[in-house]
């Protein structure tokens, strides 16, 4: 688990290189949330566009969800609470008024890109408060 990039990993540069692409200027890797750890992995501060990109395995894609075979109780509660934290910050998020999106890592990143503009600039649009 040490192994495993917690930021800046390949479908967070390419998500964010498609981004860039299209004209978005935003910032990687924000805390979000007063008195907590976890970060936000592109942030649209004027938009209040928090983005996070999830990988598949950690994040318990619904179509590429696996559990290892070799202490599987251990890992399916692991998953489980990774899943649960994930449902709390986007709570937290919302509850802060920002607009929530989660990519998985699999998605193509042109195609996330776009998905995030059209909610950026929809946002920008009528200036969320």
């Amino acid at each position: 688990m040490l192994a495993t990039r917690q930021r800046d990993t390949n479908a967070e540069i390419a998500l964010r290189r498609a981004m860039h692409a299209l004209g978005l200027r935003f910032n990687v890797n924000r805390s979000l949330l007063p008195g907590s750890r976890r970060l936000v992995d592109v942030v649209f501060p004027r938009a209040k566009v928090a983005v996070l990109v999830d990988g598949c395995f950690w994040h318990s894609c619904p179509v590429h969800k696996t559990i290892p075979k070799a202490n599987r109780d251990w890992w399916i509660e692991k998953l489980r609470a990774n899943w649960a934290r994930d449902r709390d910050t986007d709570r937290r998020l919302t509850h802060g008024g920002w607009k929530v999106v989660r990519i998985w890592e699999h998605e193509k990143p042109s195609t996330a890109a776009a998905r995030v503009a059209r909610i950026v600039r929809r946002r920008l649009q009528y200036e969320v408060p």
